[in-house]
């Protein structure tokens, strides 16, 4: 079918993922864009077992994204591109505005420097800033930690 979902979420894969979106959204295909975890196959193993059998898990680059976010829009299968971080995410919707148009916000959690803005979503201004921009520029953008629960309009975080 598509890519049904594009998820902003620092623990990457984790049960929230798999379970909480993946199976109510019948998620046969993730892929992981973080170039670290590209490039580590003990990363990919752990990650790996999170995930059924019959889902397919992909780990690329973000060059290897961009590249193939057509194939996997067009392929057949439930996609769900998952990144860890906002300028990822930024990177992949500069590359194809059409594929990656709707950004779930699902886990931004503390750092330095960074705020509450919902008990999962964790921002700096200067980050809440570039999203709204990013917003701006086409995508539209919410934070929801489960499908159950009702999305938060970008707007609504500042």
């Amino acid at each position: 079918m598509s890519i049904v979902l594009c998820r902003v979420d620092d623990r990457l894969i984790h049960g929230q993922v798999v379970v909480g979106w993946g199976r109510p959204m019948g998620i046969n295909l993730i892929i992981l864009v973080d170039d670290q975890v590209a490039a580590s196959e003990w990363e990919q193993e752990l990650y790996r077992m999170a995930v059924a059998p019959e889902i397919e898990v992909r780990f690329v680059t973000v060059a290897q994204a961009t590249a193939e976010l057509g194939e996997w829009q067009s392929n057949g299968k439930r996609g769900l591109v998952l990144t860890g971080d906002l300028e990822t995410m930024a990177a992949l919707h500069a590359a194809s505005p059409e594929i990656i148009h709707r950004i779930n916000l699902g886990g931004i959690h503390h750092r330095p420097g960074r705020r509450e803005r919902l008990p999962f979503i964790y921002l700096t201004d200067q980050e809440l800033h570039r999203l709204t921009a990013l917003e701006e520029s086409g995508a539209v953008i919410s934070a929801q930690d489960l499908p159950t629960t009702p999305p938060v309009a970008l707007r609504n975080l500042g």
